[in-house]
């Protein structure tokens, strides 16, 4: 398993949830392979950590997030990704 940081710029509240509603009309609401999905404040700005899988399964969902951040004038930034130590659920 990986965890993923996004520190994106530019993704407000109203911005995440429609990532959401377009990820959702592609069909990856819940895409395979992602475990954990946590959007969180910092100001005014939304900031992800994700837990996936694998790289390889993150990649193929990265096909359908990335032109849909940069549709709405997102910068994805440049993930940092580190395995995962723990995970608890509960």
């Amino acid at each position: 398993m990986i965890a993923i940081l996004f520190d994106v710029i530019g993704m407000s509240e109203e911005k995440f949830a429609e990532v959401h509603a377009r990820l959702g009309a592609a069909g990856q609401a819940a895409p395979d392979g992602r475990v954990d999905h946590i959007g969180y404040l910092v100001g005014d700005q939304v900031k992800v950590v994700d837990v996936w899988e694998s790289a390889e399964k993150f990649e193929a969902f990265g096909a359908v997030l990335i032109p849909i951040l940069h549709e709405l004038g997102i910068d994805p930034g440049e993930p940092q990704i580190s395995p995962v130590a723990l995970h608890q659920v509960g």
